[in-house]
């Protein structure tokens, strides 16, 4: 129940979003979206895009993609559908309104997951970092483009700060790198393979991790192991 209604929390933030979202998040988030775009398809063709949203970065995806797009919020993806239908993308199979922690794709189904601004306001980030994971096929990667909290310094200073005025909206400015990292460590089947702050001032980060090749398959955590015999 409790994460249910946290999950309508996110729901109802969003939907406030949906009307203005592109105008006022598209300039500043681009360049994370290019750069999250680029890392995906350097995995293969096939890619989940979970919090896809109103559909910014699906125009960056080249032909070739088959890209499938999920989001908790009907609204945004009423947005992205539009999106779709007027830039013709072809290359995008379908959207689905779904919970990323309740993903409903078989094991493996993915050459690659991008989840491009969503650890940081899902209720619950690594029990979506263990289901993102789970669709990723032996070999494949997930692409995360996130704010990650500084450590030090006058920055942490004012997100700590603006945390406690924006949280209402659906955005945690004070997330950590722990998050991420701890979950990382405790799965010896999942290696952190880059780490990158984005251009303009560092804002962002491009995180990319990738998934044990079906060999090692069995050092993974049995809820995201696939079937491999």
């Amino acid at each position: 129940m409790g994460a249910e209604l946290d999950n309508r929390g996110v729901e109802a933030a969003y939907a406030r979003w949906a009307p203005i979202y592109d105008v006022v998040f598209d300039r500043v988030m681009d360049s994370g979206r290019r750069a999250g775009v680029a890392a995906a398809r350097g995995a293969g063709p096939r890619v989940l895009d979970v919090g896809v949203g109103t559909g910014l970065e699906l125009p960056y995806f080249d032909a070739q993609a088959n890209v499938v797009g999920v989001d908790l919020s009907e609204p945004m993806l009423r947005k992205a559908q539009k999106r779709i239908r007027d830039a013709g993308l072809t290359h995008v199979a379908g959207l689905c309104v779904m919970d990323a922690t309740r993903l409903a794709f078989a094991d493996g189904r993915f050459d690659a997951v991008l989840a491009p601004y969503l650890i940081t306001v899902v209720p619950d980030p690594e029990r979506t970092l263990d289901e993102i994971a789970r669709v990723v096929r032996p070999g494949g990667e997930i692409v995360l483009v996130n704010h990650v909290m500084a450590e030090s310094g006058p920055r942490a200073v004012a997100e700590r700060w603006l945390a406690r005025q924006t949280r209402h909206l659906g955005w945690h400015p004070d997330f950590p790198w722990e998050v991420i990292g701890d979950w990382c460590a405790g799965r010896p089947g999942i290696t952190l393979i880059e780490r990158r702050p984005l251009a303009p001032v560092g804002l962002f980060t491009l995180i990319r991790l990738r998934k044990a090749a079906e060999a090692n398959a069995a050092n993974l955590p049995s809820a995201m192991r696939q079937s491999v015999d």
